[in-house]
């Protein structure tokens, strides 16, 4: 017996159950001729002389048939053979498409119902293939697609498109931390942190005693470095920098460490000039300038030096901050290598007053040219904006935080008098009360009175009567510039970061 799911009829002259039809059926399928505008039909599925006839689509039966059958007849008959045929034998469409159109109306016919088809199905009753989730990578099939393979139009699937991150990476190898920023670029002049790294490795320890780096202190900076390196392989970075600042720019075994670095991690880091080291601090802070500021001092307290810039916005305002800054100055000194001189465990007042006289003695050279914006200090339209870890530290402690939390404490604004509240708060600690705060830590506990030795010479040179705190530095002043002159934010859409992929991805301007 064959079933009629296959597209097929019985021989004609025999039912499905081996029954005797009745007399109207055995004759008109015993025939298989119709009459009707004086020619013969051969019925469609219908066996003659061992030979199968050839299909006729429903359609052309239903209008030869107009004459002498019934409308709900012909309707059944267009249903089931449509339903039997893929494809027409005169057009070579499929059913799906001949199905979809709709059948053209007889003056005087009943319309009859339409069974509405199940979701998820096409018109033949076939389930679709299944429905990908979003995001879910598509099945690979070793078997090569069927020639001709359409969906229910006609028309090809469109080809899956390999989602590819614009990423940026920024390290930073300081005197006394390293590092490192991964991050992709969302509104114009923003990004969002994909991984983040940072230790302290004090690279610079013993540098100011004895003019180069320590074996020591070189095996922590290149285990850091090793985690680094291993974060840039992970990620498709497009473009990355990666630079060095004082410590070895200073040292006499700088570029011996150098090639120890490039030998072991793979990394190749740039030794930045200060004045570069100026403008990427500067370029970092951008979107901590308000529009109500003329003008502000930005400083920048690290391990083994110290950046100033005074910035004028008084003409020609842009959103680069760096086009503004109009003086600059970078002293030799910083937390580790003041803390070296006058000791930073046990920090009386007398030697924090000979820690700020020293910072003083350096800041007496530096002699800005006449600004503007700096014309009236006292009228609130300049600040002091400071990015480091000191900084951070002393708005850690006027917020009594249990964890320092960044989120908190990027873009707070202190007074002058929260200021000297936390400076005579650290002074009154000794070194065990300093490690035992969560804002400073015993890695720290000994740089932190030196910093704030450095932020009060700041202060007595440019009196204000605010200061602005900044979690940021140098790694965001490295992916600012880069994301802006790859054009990364000016590329609109969803599919942005589809165009114009470089062939060289990591390279370095």
């Amino acid at each position: 017996m064959k079933d009629l799911r296959d597209g097929e009829t019985p021989n004609a002259g025999v039912s499905l159950a081996g029954e005797r039809p009745p007399g109207r059926a055995a004759k008109a399928a015993t025939e298989g001729v119709e009459q009707g505008r004086g020619t013969t039909t051969v019925a469609s599925g219908s066996v003659s002389d061992g030979v199968p006839s050839e299909r006729v689509p429903a359609s052309v039966s239903a209008n030869r048939e107009a004459g002498d059958e019934p409308s709900g007849r012909r309707r059944r008959r267009r249903r089931k053979s449509a339903k039997k045929s893929d494809k027409t034998p005169e057009t070579g469409q499929p059913v799906a498409q001949v199905a979809a159109a709709a059948p053209v109306p007889v003056p005087g016919e009943k319309k009859g119902r339409r069974r509405r088809r199940k979701p998820g199905r096409e018109i033949q009753g076939r389930p679709l293939a299944p429905q990908k989730a979003p995001g879910q990578a598509p099945h690979k099939s070793n078997a090569a697609p069927a020639s001709g393979a359409a969906g229910p139009a006609g028309a090809a699937a469109p080809a899956v498109r390999r989602v590819v991150d614009d990423l940026y990476a920024a390290l930073d190898l300081g005197t006394n931390n390293c590092r490192l920023l991964i991050a992709q670029p969302t509104r114009p002049g923003q990004f969002r942190v994909v991984d983040a790294f940072s230790r302290i490795v004090r690279l610079g320890e013993g540098l100011d005693a004895t003019g180069k780096l320590s074996d020591d202190a070189m095996d922590r900076a290149v285990e850091a470095l090793k985690v680094c390196a291993g974060k840039l392989k992970n990620r498709p970075v497009r473009r990355h920098r990666l630079i060095a600042t004082e410590a070895c720019r200073s040292a006499r075994n700088g570029a011996d460490f150098l090639d120890r670095v490039r030998a072991e991690t793979g990394l190749e880091l740039e030794v930045v000039t200060r004045e570069t080291e100026a403008r990427l601090a500067v370029a970092g802070c951008s979107s901590l300038v308000g529009r109500d500021t003329d003008g502000l001092v930005l400083f920048d307290i690290g391990g083994g030096s110290s950046e100033i810039a005074m910035i004028d916005l008084t003409e020609n305002r842009s959103n680069r901050l760096a086009d503004h800054i109009k003086a600059w100055t970078s002293l030799p000194v910083g937390v580790v290598t003041l803390s070296e001189r006058h000791g930073g465990c046990l920090v009386t007042p007398d030697v924090f007053a000979a820690m700020v006289a020293e910072v003083d003695t350096m800041l007496e050279k530096f002699t800005p040219p006449p600004l503007p914006a700096f014309s009236g200090l006292a009228d609130g339209r300049i600040h002091l904006l400071g990015t480091s870890g000191t900084v951070t530290t002393l708005a850690g402690l006027h917020l009594d935080l249990p964890r320092y939390d960044r989120r908190k404490v990027d873009g707070l604004w202190l007074s002058n008098d929260d200021v000297d509240r936390m400076l005579d708060r650290l002074l009154s600690w000794d070194f065990d009360a300093r490690a035992a705060n969560p804002c400073i830590g015993a890695d720290r506990a000994d740089l932190v009175l030196a910093g704030c030795a450095i932020l009060q010479s700041i202060r007595k040179r440019w009196p204000s009567r605010r200061m602005r705190v900044a979690d940021r530095g140098l790694r965001e002043g490295l992916l600012n510039e880069m994301m802006a002159s790859d054009g990364a934010w000016r590329r609109s859409g969803r599919n942005f970061r589809y165009r114009n992929q470089r062939s060289n991805q990591g390279e370095k301007p």
